[in-house]
């Protein structure tokens, strides 16, 4: 799924107001320990790399003060780790929001999500996020294995479109399966640079955090990191300089499709992040660059749109299928390249 979680770079930055997100007592008893090796065994699903990126940024301290990674801790020392963002329990706050929803029922909640909406708090989003929105309309929702009330999947924050919610845990428990099984349907819009050259294909390569620029996924072609990824793609439509296409994912990894076009040289039309927010084909002339930058803002995001969604409702066993249209500001940028081709005859 593409989802909207990057890791950022500012994650561990030095702030004046710092939030406690951990404390612990170490056993009187216990012997000189690492506070890098001494905080992995207590927190779920840390690593010693994200300690030691802690730990560097003054955001380790023993008995109030900071210390390094190296540092040991001995017996009856208190050992802390405070960031500059609250702890992410805190920010689960109800929030008035205009949702809009094209599916409800006692069960679940089918809603497109506009462009530019996170879905989740987290560092940098401490509010106004659709998680915010969905905790005031809908008071009591099952969480999910992140503590994540109700979200079933996720999408990128400047990707529109699909997302089901569920509202009971049995039926979180089987839409989260279903994801899993690869049994659901998940079909996206995108506008990508470069003509495409097969009408249709399968992108393989598994994707994991780029080694270099943590804020990007990489497709490691030869499986030697990250998590398998496949995406089968169509074309739709081809204006030349760009191509027109629908994704369907049968794996769900973050950035797949962005990640998947970059590493096949179709870059998402203006995805900062990876690229695409460049001239990368064409002539550079002034008139062209003039109707590309055009686009750009009034585009000014990734182009890709989470289209359709299918899967089976886990009470009823009915096939459910739900289409929501592009949104205005991707149907004016490919109505544009329309007449474009046209004109110069792409």
């Amino acid at each position: 799924m593409e989802k909207d979680d990057p890791v950022y770079e500012d994650e561990f930055s030095n702030s004046d107001l710092l939030y406690e997100h951990f404390s612990f007592r170490a056993d009187l008893g216990q012997s000189p320990l690492r506070v890098d090796k001494f905080l992995i065994s207590r927190i779920e699903n840390a690593t010693r790399n994200k300690i030691q990126q802690a730990a560097r940024a003054g955001s380790i301290q023993v008995n109030g003060q900071p210390v390094k990674s190296n540092f040991k801790v001995k017996g009856g020392n208190i050992v802390k780790v405070l960031f500059s963002h609250p702890p992410y329990e805190n920010l689960l706050v109800p929030e008035p929001m205009k949702l809009d929803i094209v599916y409800e029922d006692d069960y679940l909640v089918v809603l497109n999500k506009e462009a530019g909406l996170v879905v989740h708090p987290g560092h940098g989003n401490y509010s106004g996020t659709l998680l915010n929105g969905l905790l005031y309309h809908f008071k009591q929702l099952p969480k999910n294995s992140d503590d994540r009330p109700g979200l079933v999947h996720r999408i990128d924050k400047d990707t529109s479109g699909l997302l089901v919610v569920a509202k009971t845990e049995s039926t979180m428990t089987h839409l989260a399966q279903q994801f899993f099984e690869k049994t659901s349907e998940r079909k996206y819009k995108a506008l990508v640079w470069g003509d495409i050259a097969t009408d249709q294909g399968t992108f393989l390569g598994a994707i994991g955090r780029h080694p270099k620029n943590r804020l990007q996924m990489a497709v490691f072609e030869d499986n030697s990191q990250g998590k398998q990824a496949i995406t089968h793609y169509k074309v739709i439509e081809r204006f030349g300089y760009v191509t027109l296409v629908e994704c369907q994912l049968e794996t769900g990894r973050t950035h797949q499709i962005r990640a998947h076009m970059k590493y096949y040289g179709h870059p998402l039309f203006n995805d900062a992040r990876y690229g695409g927010d460049d001239i990368l084909k064409g002539t550079n002339f002034t008139k062209y660059k003039q109707f590309v930058e055009n686009c750009f803002k009034i585009l000014p995001r990734q182009a890709l749109h989470a289209q359709t969604l299918g899967f089976i409702h886990p009470v009823t066993g009915e096939k459910m299928q739900f289409e929501t249209p592009l949104p205005k500001d991707m149907e004016e940028v490919i109505e544009k390249w329309r007449q474009y081709a046209k004109h110069k005859n792409l």
